[in-house]
């Protein structure tokens, strides 16, 4: 008897792919402060939080700036975000993702959103997904990047589970080490040579059935 009781999901690269935004919004601000940085560099941001992107991007350019500097050119970055990301629609969903989000909870299990994002819920509503989640954990309510495991973490006491009970589908490396480092199984979505420390590794959600879950 599998004793899964939520599952907790991460945002970008699962269960939308708005990578290419976040690439876009980032190498306009690098272009502005005199650099340029390849898509092959974004992967490294992958799961990051805002700021610390931000200081991985400066550190490209080798551009120092003060915090209060950064914080101007964070919010500045997320404003030409918000604008790519407020046109979204529900064809933005990745495939399966919907299908199997409600399989899940055709099933009764729990389900909570865990994304460093902090325009999650906004995505959520343009993309129609937000009826299906009983938990929005997102980079509002959390202030330790993956790979802490501080969103898993607060997404199982927000469903009120034990980590144990949680299954956490995540398509980064940082965001599959803050799953096992909170105690809970990790099904990485991706390649399975780059998120070997997942314990099962699908493409997409489009791969996931209910089978896989109750087995894993």
């Amino acid at each position: 008897m599998s004793k899964i009781k939520a599952c907790i999901f991460d945002l970008d690269g699962v269960i939308v792919d708005t990578a290419v935004y976040h690439y876009k919004a980032w190498r306009r601000l690098a272009n502005q402060l005199g650099f340029d940085f390849t898509e092959e560099q974004n992967e490294q941001l992958k799961g990051i939080s805002r700021i610390e992107s931000l200081k991985i991007i400066l550190n490209w350019g080798t551009v120092s700036k003060s915090e209060e500097e950064m914080q101007e050119l964070a919010t500045l970055k997320n404003t030409w975000y918000v604008e790519m990301i407020t046109k979204m629609t529900p064809s933005d969903i990745l495939p399966g993702a919907k299908e199997f989000l409600e399989e899940v909870r055709a099933k009764k299990y729990l389900t909570a959103l865990g994304s460093a994002s902090k325009n999650s819920e906004m995505i959520l509503k343009q993309i129609g997904l937000m009826h299906l989640f009983d938990a929005l954990v997102d980079g509002n309510k959390v202030t330790k990047s993956k790979p802490n495991p501080e969103v898993f973490l607060v997404g199982a006491k927000e469903l009120d589970v034990k980590p144990e009970e949680c299954v956490v589908f995540e398509d980064a490396i940082a965001g599959v080490e803050a799953a096992k480092a909170g105690n809970m199984i990790a099904v990485g979505i991706g390649e399975a040579d780059i998120l070997n420390q997942a314990d099962l590794v699908v493409k997409g959600l489009f791969e996931m059935t209910i089978e896989k879950l109750e087995n894993l």
